[in-house]
């Protein structure tokens, strides 16, 4: 094509970092950098901003649209200044809103610096958008969709962010000199419009960030549980794998936007759930389409709206993200799967659609040597983050000690993600089970983290997870006891959109069946009956004398309300009313008690505390119990 820049693609990949070379690595470490701030942006819009619940969600709808619509002023900017002061501004800002986020302790300066970092990035991504060669953009958004992958994997899905110490700032400090260094030399580079991809190609970055975010970790084997654990970053790296082989043949390929398209369907309807297909197919999706698109022509005598279509591809980001996760609290009129199933879609369609059926180009060397790299960077990532299970042990007494505490997705009062501090406090308890509410094992909206995973690995303890609301948030049991029988059972949703589940475990402690019913019960004067039953079941086991059974959890219920005269009708007493009935929620101010543990005859409480610990929005109870 005539004026197109052209490279020497002898150059090797080691070496000079060429400008043709830097614009594609600038844009992978710009996604990877976005994709770092949003995971802060996105809980502290729930916990700061939402105060989890306490204000409206239209209220909270607007704030995050802000951040998002600010960018949108760069059109008019940039017919005055150019693109280029606009795309090195977002650079520069993202990477101080990124260093800024480091050196805060939660509260409303995390709000705030991570909301400009979104809309930094978004600058950087729109001034990207309008310079960046066809050939670099696909790459580049594929790239780092992948990368923010692997890092979040190898950290643990413990993001730099919530780290203290040296070691989180040099690699902070490292990417974002990286990231500066690639934009500043990408510069150098002049495109004519013909020269640049196509728009749909950056209007397609929106969605494909969405559907990685939710997608990312391997949702669908969660079940598979801790002893598979290296199963998940196996996962993880076939989907890289799967990410590079969609750009090399998409870029090789014509038929490939359809490969995607027929994959969704096929795979989709052969997996155990809609989301398990999407798991598998989403990168061949990403990677395929994106690179298919951006063979495409720009037509002629018409500017290049580039910059538009990736912020309106970040709008469709935004709104499918709130209208996924709003369906926990609100009935939509249409289930949220319908969400990620569109956005694939229109990745698959819009990738077809606007491409043109060319010879098929050679991927060459180089491409293939990074499809080759990420061989044994799936077996990395599987070593390094397996984890044995622990084994069980057998309590000497018939005493045991009991936490109960809803954990707020395991950000504190000030918003910080507070896993290894809760973990850490946890285990000073010395306890021998713990019932945990509110517990996340990969949410995008909450950062993408497997709550469950970081608090057993800190308590040394198994894990047993109850899904509730969809099969990556619910409730959980961890304990080392020995485990004789564990179900969940779901309750009713009664017209509320949460869906409940009660955990029916039974335990052995000292040579004695204890029963445990752990739940989290949204809408109390309905599912109180149910859990009720759950109980009394529990207590009457087959062929054998009357088991003593507990009841614990956010119960959403204070001692004075209907609900719990239903729960104390089914024999069960409430202990912390004669230890001075404290209260747990607010955790910064608390004014009533709706955390519980209730126990029925058989069972003594021979200590109970309500420490004051800012892990959650929720007090946790400690209590020693005794066998009688």
């Amino acid at each position: 094509m005539a004026g197109q820049v052209t490279e020497n693609r002898g150059t090797p990949i080691v070496g000079r970092l060429t400008p043709r070379a830097a614009t594609p690595v600038a844009i992978a470490l710009g996604v990877l950098l976005l994709s770092d701030v949003l995971r802060v942006f996105l809980p502290s819009l729930i916990t700061l901003y939402g105060r989890a619940g306490e204000t409206p969600p239209e209220q909270m709808g607007l704030f995050a649209a802000l951040w998002f619509a600010l960018p949108f002023a760069a059109a008019p900017v940039a017919r005055l200044t150019g693109v280029r002061p606009i795309l090195l501004f977002g650079a520069v800002a993202l990477v101080a809103a990124r260093i800024g986020l480091q050196t805060t302790d939660g509260g409303d300066p995390q709000l705030y610096l991570s909301a400009i970092g979104v809309c930094a990035g978004l600058l950087f991504l729109y001034g990207a958008a309008r310079t960046a060669a066809r050939d670099a953009a696909p790459v580049g958004i594929a790239a780092g969709l992948a990368a923010s992958t692997v890092v979040h994997l190898l950290l643990d899905r413990m993001d730099l962010v919530w780290r203290d110490g040296p070691l989180p700032w040099i690699a902070v400090l490292a990417f974002c000199a990286a990231f500066l260094a690639a934009v500043l030399t990408s510069v150098r580079l002049a495109h004519r419009p013909g020269d640049l991809a196509p728009a749909a190609v950056w209007l397609l970055a929106g969605p494909a960030l969405m559907l990685t975010g939710m997608f990312s970790g391997g949702p669908g084997f969660l079940e598979l549980g801790q002893d598979w654990a290296a199963l998940l970053s196996f996962d993880v790296a076939l989907r890289i794998v799967l990410v590079c082989w969609g750009v090399i043949c998409a870029r090789t390929a014509p038929w490939s936007g359809w490969a995607g398209l027929i994959l969704i369907v096929a795979v989709s309807a052969q997996a155990t759930d809609l989301a398990g297909g999407l798991v598998i197919v989403t990168p061949v999706v990403l990677g395929a389409c994106l690179g298919q698109a951006a063979r495409g022509d720009l037509p002629t005598g018409r500017p290049p709206r580039n910059g538009a279509a990736v912020l309106g591809g970040m709008a469709v980001f935004l709104v499918g993200t709130f209208l996924y996760y709003a369906a926990y609290d609100t009935n939509l009129g249409f289930p949220n799967v319908v969400i990620p199933i569109a956005a694939a879609v229109l990745v698959a369609v819009t990738g077809t659609r606007i491409s043109r059926r060319r010879p098929a180009v050679p991927a060459g060397r180089p491409a293939m040597r990074w499809l080759a790299l990420a061989l044994p960077l799936a077996l990395v990532a599987g070593v390094l983050s397996w984890r044995p299970a622990p084994g069980t042990r057998t309590a000497d007494g018939p005493e045991f000690t009991l936490i109960t505490y809803n954990i707020r997705m395991g950000f504190g009062l000030k918003g910080r993600l507070d896993l290894d501090r809760l973990a850490g406090w946890a285990r000073a308890q010395h306890p021998d089970v713990v019932l945990l509410s509110e517990v996340d094992r990969g949410w995008m909206l909450n950062g993408g983290h497997d709550d469950l995973a970081r608090i057993a690995a800190g308590l040394g303890m198994r894990y047993y997870f109850a899904p509730a609301a969809d099969p990556l948030w619910g409730d959980a049991l961890l304990t080392n006891l020995p485990v004789r029988q564990i179900v969940s059972h779901p309750l009713g949703r009664h017209d509320y959109p949460t869906g409940a589940q009660a955990q029916a475990i039974v335990l052995t402690v000292g040579g004695a069946e204890v029963g445990i019913v752990n739940t989290h019960l949204q809408a109390p004067p309905g599912q109180a009956p149910e859990a009720a039953a759950i109980v009394r079941a529990l207590a009457q086991p087959r062929g054998g004398t009357a088991r003593p059974v507990l009841l614990a959890g956010d119960l959403n219920t204070t001692p004075d309300d209907p609900a719990m005269r239903v729960l104390t009708a089914a024999g069960l007493s409430d202990p912390l009313l004669a230890l001075g009935d404290p209260p747990t929620s607010p955790a910064d101010a608390p004014t009533e008690r709706i955390d519980h543990v209730l126990l029925s005859p058989g069972l003594r409480a021979v200590e109970a505390r309500v420490p004051r610990v800012p892990f959650s929005d929720h007090l946790p109870i400690v209590v020693r119990l005794r066998l009688e």
